[in-house]
């Protein structure tokens, strides 16, 4: 379980935690296997450890359903339309405070407008210039170059909305970390008060 709980500290949109977790659960599950046939067999009650065991395979398992959903949201976020506006107040707003994560306003990246390459005309007929052809195609190369980098910006910074689903994934992430170590932590002086009570 402290092994599950550390593994939250793996960035959410990486695959590797749910790699790690499942790695975990499978673990454990030997674990269980190994341990069934050490421990005793009981008639009326189950033992307080074969309910602390389940508790936490239950924990992990969650853990995991946890993890899967926040990458599908995270991975996902560019097929998405744009995030729902009271989905977005609700945890881009009060679950963010509550959660001490601070967002900063989505704005949208404003586009740079073309640079345009232009000689100053006089009133008097200029006399030709050799280079005019070059500063033609410079011209062109120049509003070419600055297409292929503002589909680029697009493409790495992903949209708007792609943002704002990232953002909520990583607040849904945080508060259901909040929620599973309160729940750890009640089962677990559950637990305790039960086995000191029997005994």
């Amino acid at each position: 379980i402290t092994v599950d709980l550390f593994s939250f500290l793996l960035p959410p949109e990486s695959v590797d935690r749910s790699a790690f977790k499942m790695t975990l659960i499978l673990g454990y599950a030997v674990f269980l296997l190994l341990m069934n046939d050490l421990l005793p067999v009981t008639g009326e009650t189950a033992p307080l450890i074969n309910i602390f065991f389940s508790i936490s395979f239950a924990l992990m398992v969650a853990s995991l359903l946890e993890t899967v959903f926040v990458t599908h949201v995270q991975f996902s976020s560019s097929r998405y339309n744009a995030v729902p506006h009271w989905l977005s107040v609700l945890v881009l707003q009060y679950l963010a405070r509550v959660m001490s994560i601070s967002i900063s306003p989505t704005a949208g990246e404003k586009a740079q407008p073309p640079i345009h390459i232009s000689a100053e005309v006089s009133p008097e007929k200029p006399p030709p210039n050799p280079l005019e052809p070059a500063l033609d195609e410079l011209r062109k190369l120049s509003k070419d170059v600055l297409a292929i980098r503002l589909q680029m910006d697009k493409h790495f910074q992903g949209s708007e909305s792609s943002r704002e689903w990232q953002m909520v994934g990583v607040v849904i992430d945080r508060l259901l970390f909040g929620i599973y170590i309160v729940f750890i932590t009640m089962s677990f002086i559950t637990i305790t008060c039960l086995w000191i009570w029997r005994n």
